[in-house]
């Protein structure tokens, strides 16, 4: 019997998961139908209780559920990390962001600036103010909400974009620059998490364990995270 496992997911995840996800499919029988929310959307969607049996996004929103109980206790499981990196449209000069203090002028210099209203975006709003510069980026700066960063800069609608790692590295248009200077880095954690009212508990576990196996590891490497 064929069982229909629903899975809610954020980006971050999603050019590995794509690769996973249809070996899974076969080597289990069954199916998996998967909504890309955005994280800012994610956690009302299910705060209401969408029926989901399985959702991936950052482990610190899945803690937030837990304790609400929306999400089973003991169900969250870690399945990789990334990273923020910076990008710029293809072929366009690479700004220097070997430093802080690089990064800070090259942010001063840009004529536009994207990120994302996940993680990454969140952590950068309070490193703009970290820097001491959010007042003088802030009328060039663009929150991006249901498309990936790198597509803004590809188009040409901002010099530098921001976004996890795993969420550059698959658009078409773009370089990759690199990570944020290590001093300044955010590594944020993804993980999976079962909700209260899933349906398909035990395939939505058999899931899990898949995305945590060796052979999904060497696949979370290859699109910018670190597995586990």
């Amino acid at each position: 019997m064929v069982t229909e496992i629903r899975v809610m997911s954020s980006a971050a995840t999603k050019a590995a998961y794509l690769e996973l996800v249809p070996q899974f499919e076969q080597a289990s029988g069954h199916r998996v139908v998967t909504l890309w929310v955005p994280s800012v959307q994610m956690m009302d969607r299910l705060k209401s209780d969408e029926p989901v049996d399985l959702v991936i996004m950052a482990a610190g929103s899945i803690e937030e559920l837990i304790k609400v109980g929306n999400v089973k206790a003991g169900s969250k499981v870690e399945l990789a990390r990334s990273g923020v990196g910076i990008a710029v449209r293809a072929g366009a000069p690479k700004p220097d962001i070997a430093s802080a203090d690089a990064l800070r002028r090259a942010l001063l210099a840009a004529k536009g600036i994207a990120y994302s209203t996940g993680p990454s975006g969140v952590y950068l709003l309070g490193l703009f103010e970290r820097l001491g510069i959010a007042d003088d980026i802030r009328a060039k700066c663009r929150q991006v909400q249901g498309e990936p960063v790198g597509n803004v800069v590809a188009r040409g609608e901002a010099e530098i974009g921001f976004q996890q790692v795993s969420e550059l590295l698959p658009v078409k248009g773009i370089d990759y620059v690199g990570p944020l200077p290590s001093e300044v880095q955010q590594i944020t954690t993804f993980a999976a998490g079962v909700p209260a009212h899933a349906k398909e508990t035990e395939a939505a576990n058999a899931l899990i364990q898949f995305l945590r196996s060796p052979m999904a590891a060497a696949v979370f490497r290859k699109s910018g995270m670190e597995p586990g």
